[in-house]
């Protein structure tokens, strides 16, 4: 789908035009510059390349800085490709927050925050033994039996134990457009988005 490269500012609230305070996530959309047309006939797929937030000359190789200026245009951090697009762009082409204006509802993509190694209780929300009594020492997080001993003598493949968390790509669907101010390319979405504040996101239509 088409869409457009941001960063997350953090989270906000606003009042709509019925008075109801809307929590809001504020993400910056500074403009996309169009740095490659990958076409059927020289890549087998058609799509679009966007380049987003600047980058010094110094942190990028020779062949990315020629790259970028065939395109004319500066060297960037984030590089993506997306699909769908419509209207003809060619490289060089800058596309800015305004190209959401028409839309109410936008879907959003982006890395979750890491948590690190983590139990059950906070990675699948098990309870726990909530009961210290009976001689219970050291057990209130645990996971509790894992399954049979004799047979199968092993233990289950997709069994929910304990292990890394968050650090996944994960998108949110129909997230509600409640404001653009495209004199600071900000865009402001009703509910939250995956990632870390100053992660980079995927914004689609």
């Amino acid at each position: 789908m088409p869409g457009l490269v941001g960063k997350k500012v953090g989270m906000t609230s606003v009042f709509n035009d019925e008075g109801k305070n809307v929590p809001c996530t504020v993400i910056e959309v500074k403009p996309n510059v169009v740095t490659q047309i990958k076409t059927i006939d020289h890549d087998g797929y058609n799509a679009i390349q966007l380049s987003y937030d600047e980058k010094k000359e110094k942190h990028t190789s020779n062949a990315m800085l020629g790259h970028f200026k065939k395109a004319k245009t500066t060297p960037k951090k984030k590089i993506i490709e997306l699909k769908g697009f419509v209207k003809d762009w060619k490289p060089g082409d800058v596309i800015s927050v305004e190209y959401f204006n028409d839309d109410t509802w936008l879907d959003v993509s982006g890395v979750s925050k890491g948590k690190g190694f983590q139990g059950v209780v906070k990675r699948h929300g098990f309870a726990g033994v909530n009961d210290a009594t009976h001689g219970q020492h050291n057990r209130m997080r645990a996971p509790g039996s894992l399954g049979a001993s004799s047979h199968p003598s092993r233990v289950f493949k997709g069994m929910k134990m304990g292990g890394r968390m968050g650090g996944d790509k994960v998108k949110v669907i129909n997230l509600r457009v409640v404001k653009i101010i495209p004199g600071e390319n900000l865009l402001l979405l009703k509910g939250s988005v995956p990632g870390a504040n100053g992660s980079y996101l995927i914004i689609e239509k």
